[in-house]
């Protein structure tokens, strides 16, 4: 059995992204401890095989989820190249839905304070909702569901303004890719939280989108799950992004 690392320091490459090699536990104490230093902003990304083929192609995704970005695998395939590599370390998924719960339930006693960034008004009034009913003494400091499109300047220093009177530790955003990976990074950028762009996660824990059978997701087939369930919205980034990962990681060399 290969070494449990208890921090962010194990990485490898898997295309042009650089992940961290850890556990879902490991990750959720380490999102605690960034969120209690609060000295400077911080940015985690929960990326899959579409997120690394975005990168490939497009230079200013790469830059957001590059630097002091810290990617963990949301997605089976990530760790198949890992250990088809035979990485000492390998990369484990962690789903990002899994992950905002056990951060959510590990903070309770550090007392960290979130904030709930993305979806529609009433994806967010059923996420919160759900959210107390299950950690009620979790600090829920704010929420906000911005429009979906381009924010002005001022919307956004707005915005970034409620976040900072809201004193939150950790802000989740639930943008969808690409967006909420660019997000995480301004965020990060401009104020001292930690920004998680966390995926389908909002819509899983609101009960507005149905997860897939754990059968299913544990063979590695979530994506073909849904798919299946939305297939006019998906297809592309599916069918045609698998292809392009297969050929990212078998065909390309990165550094």
């Amino acid at each position: 059995m290969g070494t449990t690392p208890t921090d962010l320091s194990v990485r490898h490459m898997v295309g042009p992204v650089t992940f961290v090699a850890t556990n879902l536990d490991a990750a959720a104490v380490a999102l605690c401890d960034l969120a209690q230093l609060g000295t400077s902003g911080a940015h985690v990304h929960l990326l899959n095989a579409y997120s690394v083929t975005l990168a490939e192609r497009r230079s200013g995704y790469l830059e957001a989820v590059s630097g002091s970005a810290i990617n963990l695998p949301d997605g089976k395939p990530i760790g198949w190249v890992s250990r088809l590599r035979r990485d000492e370390v390998p990369l484990r998924q962690i789903r990002g839905v899994e992950l905002f719960l056990r951060t959510f339930e590990r903070g309770l006693e550090a007392e960290v304070k979130h904030y709930l960034l993305g979806a529609t008004p009433e994806t967010l009034t059923l996420l919160e909702a759900n959210l107390r009913s299950r950690y009620p003494d979790a600090s829920i400091v704010g929420s906000f569901s911005p429009p979906f499109r381009e924010l002005r300047e001022e919307e956004l220093a707005e915005q970034d303004r409620r976040i900072q009177e809201a004193g939150a530790d950790v802000v989740w955003v639930g943008l969808g890719t690409p967006k909420q990976d660019f997000e995480a990074a301004r965020l990060a950028e401009r104020l001292p939280v930690t920004a998680v762009a966390v995926g389908a996660a909002f819509d899983f824990v609101a009960g507005s989108v149905r997860e897939a059978p754990a059968l299913i997701t544990k063979c590695g087939m979530e994506w073909a799950y849904r798919l299946f369930r939305e297939p006019r919205r998906l297809w592309r980034r599916y069918l045609i992004g698998n292809t392009q990962f297969i050929a990212t990681v078998l065909l390309k060399r990165h550094p």
